[in-house]
């Protein structure tokens, strides 16, 4: 049971606890313990320095720059300006903030409004939803489409957004660039002829593929009902994040041991069998490898994109908020930077759990 246990732990990523697992067993207390403080209480107590220095860095932005405002109304208006001036910063009025980095309270309370603002959009979705439901049961009869909520969307409606274009883009690269990479892979000649576009056009920058997608799209799409925000994001991600797994599906292609080719050969296997049954397994280290690289890609160019493309993910809040400049903006910008690397890194690992499961090795 206890070996089971650890094995699920370290397929899952969560190999740090294997020694509080191992000490609940009885097993060496000493080896372990020390290890369950290395590689768990260590790293939490960095988090709490982690948080104690933002405080303080904080902290002193907030008093500098409440000291130059408060120099600045005494040059330009006098002592009784900036007698004000000091007044109106230590009652916290919002008018007169100054507005610089914020602190992890200020943060965590920007994240609770945020919550609060999606529990309250996803009430007046419900409520709408409610009343519209005999309309559009009748337009679904008429063979009409149904009237759908129009209204600003959540932040977590955004996130939403921003994973399924993440996701879109990732099956679209995945589609490209695996073929791709076997049929280079397979050939020599093919390889060294196609070797000098890859390098080209593997570091382009997402603002130029966004920019050639939307030629492509806004030609090709006439109908005013599809999104194509959300089609040009997609395809702009895919194309940019695509190249770490052609290059690496190539490689490991070229690089299967050739008696297992030797092995194919003598057997007669089809090009079809030849590929599924001997290339691909022996590719799939390396295959995954560059697929763990896309996502990590994709999920960097999102936002950039996003924000070009006008798709309401998370690209256009962070813009927004930087546009908006009320009081809680920068908090709520930090809000999105600390989902968006969480994000990231909580598909990292789902893609370290699919490598584990399906090479049956070790990333």
């Amino acid at each position: 049971m206890k070996d089971k246990t650890i094995h699920t732990m370290r397929t899952l990523g969560l190999g740090f606890l294997e020694p509080l697992v191992r000490l609940f067993a009885g097993e060496e207390p000493k080896k372990n313990g020390l290890a369950l403080v290395r590689g768990t209480l260590l790293p939490l107590l960095s988090i709490l320095v982690f948080i104690l220095v933002w405080h303080l860095g904080a902290t002193a932005l907030y008093n500098k720059e409440a000291e130059a405002r408060i120099e600045k109304a005494r040059t330009e208006q006098g002592d009784e300006a900036a007698a004000a001036m000091a007044d109106c910063i230590a009652s916290g009025d919002i008018s007169c903030q100054p507005n610089t980095l914020p602190s992890p309270k200020q943060v965590y309370a920007a994240y609770i409004s945020l919550w609060k603002d999606h529990l309250n959009i996803t009430d007046k979705k419900r409520e709408f939803r409610e009343k519209v439901a005999d309309t559009n049961a009748e337009r679904a009869e008429q063979g009409l489409d149904p009237i759908t909520y129009t209204g600003r969307p959540s932040f977590v409606d955004q996130i939403g957004t921003s994973l399924k274009t993440v996701a879109a883009g990732f099956l679209l690269a995945l589609v490209i660039a695996v073929p791709i990479g076997i049929i280079i892979g397979l050939s020599d000649v093919l390889r060294n002829s196609f070797n000098w576009l890859i390098q080209i056009l593997k570091p382009v920058s997402p603002v130029v593929w966004l920019l050639l997608v939307f030629m492509v799209v806004k030609t090709l799409i006439t109908d005013p009902q599809m999104d194509k925000s959300f089609i040009i994001s997609a395809i702009s991600v895919g194309l940019c994040a695509m190249w770490a797994t052609l290059v690496n599906t190539s490689l490991g292609v070229s690089s299967v041991d050739k008696d297992y080719i030797n092995v194919a050969k003598v057997l007669k296997l089809g090009v079809g069998k030849k590929i599924f049954k001997i290339i691909l397994p022996a590719s799939f280290p390396l295959i995954f490898t560059g697929l763990r690289i896309t996502v990590s890609v994709a999920w960097m160019v999102l936002i950039a994109i996003e924000l070009l493309a006008q798709s309401p993910g998370l690209g256009s809040f962070v813009w927004e908020e930087f546009q908006n400049g009320a009081s809680d903006s920068n908090a709520k910008i930090i809000v999105a930077m600390f989902i968006i690397g969480i994000i990231g890194f909580l598909l990292d690992r789902i893609m370290l759990t699919v490598q584990q499961l399906m090479t049956f090795q070790k990333a």
